[in-house]
């Protein structure tokens, strides 16, 4: 009875250890199962070649232990007890292995255990318990209870999901009250498909000249997450807030514009990152615009520009606009002329729509983050910012951690392992080009881009070839098949395209190929990589 009592509950104790890393998926997909059951799709084998694993092995030796013990220990009552306390014991040893292994994965944002988290814990303890124990009164070895944990964990989510929904409802009630408490605030809403943390952060250093500014950190782009900004850190000395509003699926920047009520709008950029939960372009695009379609009469939007999709919305909007561009044939009511990038930055001409020039420098890479300053700088010179702060403001801007950050020691190193959108990664490829010395990408070639992987890496790979002397490919991404494919038919020398399994093995090889002076370019999130 002992026994059996002291192995429901380490039993139960694992799967809620062993479930973090599935829980940590969750959290990342903001707790949508719909997200949730899609990686579980794509990791399927994965999750059957360890976990069932685990939990046959486990049943096996509590089963089959007896009778090898049966040569050496003869007593039955004191077999029975060594094997399932050593059974237990080893499936103890291994299940929390593994859960340690996959709590140390690299992941693009960090587990974060919040109060969410503990009630979900508590829920899925629960279910644990009362599965291991059903188990274990029908004779069935409740290890069988930790090949279903990614299931455990969704069933867990589809039972405590309509009251965090309930909890959610009262923190944005709270922050929705709060904002139109002030009634002075002037709101701003920035969306895209990517370049709007950037953005954020550019055009809150552009308002600091003038005004008190409040904007949401990094990841801080969901309705809770602004919720808890609003409720948390707005105070009646704020003058400005600027909410960056993130999107996963239809109608989740109608949401926000709701929570936020935005007098000012800065839309981006379309491009193809979700689309395995957006399905289409055209949904993406339609759920952008809900932000401009959410301004007052009175508001004012500011556009990107450079492809089909930012031009018909811009057109469609038929409240007071206006748009940015790099491009001298465009139509563009704030544009940037005489872009240049060196080993120190990137120096152009800012031009506003009166003619007013201004020089500029920034410490910042790329005509993707020219782009973003422009975006900033335009809404900035509506709120009266005066052009010489924003000019100051431009020179002082730091750039965002691993997104085309530029370093440079022996070597001059561009981190953008923060970036998993196509347009970006072509970006990266084209500053590349411009820096000194013998230029590498190090990167595990795009993934999560759906049914169009292998085309846009393919197409990465032709670009690549004419931008870069020596390519690493770190892993073992589907999406490298692609990429190789595009540098090889392109004429890219195949002694110069390397493979290794892991960073350790890419920074070895790094300090053979590599020299004083030369450029490296980290592309994409790689597994293990730390900026040093």
């Amino acid at each position: 009875m002992l026994f059996n009592l002291v192995e429901i509950l380490i039993v139960t104790l694992m799967c809620c250890v062993g479930s973090v890393h599935y829980v940590h998926v969750l959290q990342m997909g903001r707790y949508q199962l719909p997200a949730y059951r899609q990686w579980m799709s794509r990791n399927r084998d994965r999750l059957l070649k360890e976990n069932v694993l685990l939990a046959f092995v486990a049943a096996l030796l509590s089963l089959y232990l007896p009778v090898f013990l049966s040569m050496f220990i003869k007593v039955e009552t004191v077999r029975r007890a060594v094997s399932g306390w050593l059974a237990l014991a080893l499936f103890a040893g291994a299940a929390g292995f593994i859960a340690w292994r996959d709590y140390n994965l690299p992941a693009k944002k960090p587990f974060v255990m919040t109060h969410r988290v503990r009630r979900f814990t508590a829920v899925m303890a629960v279910l644990c318990l009362l599965a291991a124990s059903i188990f274990r009164a029908v004779t069935i070895p409740p290890y069988f209870l930790f090949a279903a944990m990614p299931y455990m964990v969704a069933l867990t989510a589809l039972i405590i999901n309509p009251y965090e929904a309930k909890v959610n409802a009262g923190f944005f009630k709270s922050a929705r009250q709060k904002i139109r408490s002030h009634p002075h605030l002037v709101t701003v809403g920035i969306t895209g498909s990517f370049g709007k943390t950037n953005v954020k952060f550019m055009l809150r250093d552009m308002l600091s000249k003038k005004y008190r500014v409040l904007a949401t950190p990094a990841s801080f782009n969901t309705a809770m997450g602004i919720s808890r900004v609003v409720n948390d850190d707005l105070t009646d000395d704020h003058e400005v807030f600027i909410a960056e509003m993130g999107a996963t699926h239809v109608g989740d920047i109608k949401e926000l514009t709701e929570l936020v009520r935005p007098k000012y709008g800065i839309l981006t950029s379309i491009g193809k990152r979700h689309m395995d939960t957006f399905g289409s372009l055209e949904n993406i695009a339609s759920t952008k615009y809900e932000l401009i379609q959410g301004l007052p009469k009175d508001g004012f939007a500011v556009f990107g520009s450079g492809d089909d999709y930012i031009n018909r919305l811009y057109a469609m909007c038929k409240k007071d606009k206006c748009r940015v561009s790099l491009d001298p044939q465009e139509e563009a009511d704030v544009r940037a002329e005489g872009i240049a990038y060196s080993e120190r930055g990137t120096s152009f001409k800012l031009v506003f729509g009166d003619g007013e020039r201004h020089a500029c420098r920034s410490p910042l890479l790329g005509s993707y983050n020219v782009k973003n300053i422009l975006l900033a700088a335009a809404l900035a010179r509506k709120m009266e910012v005066p052009a010489e702060d924003i000019v100051r403001a431009i020179a002082e801007l730091k750039p965002i951690e691993h997104r085309l950050q530029l370093t440079a020691e022996e070597l001059n190193v561009i981190d953008d392992t923060l970036n998993e959108d196509p347009d970006g990664a072509f970006e990266a490829m084209r500053v590349l080009a411009q820096m000194p010395g013998q230029r590498v990408v190090v990167t595990p070639g795009m993934g999560e881009l759906g049914a169009q992987e292998t085309d846009i890496n393919y197409a990465l790979g032709t670009v690549m070839a004419d931008c870069a002397d020596a390519v690493i490919l770190v892993g073992s991404r589907n999406s490298q098949r692609g990429l190789r494919r595009g540098l090889l038919q392109s004429g890219f020398p195949r002694s110069m395209l390397h493979t290794v399994e892991d960073m350790d093995d890419a920074s070895e090889l790094l300090e053979e190929i590599s020299e004083s002076g030369d450029t490296v370019l980290f592309e994409s999130h790689i597994p293990d990589y730390e900026e040093e």
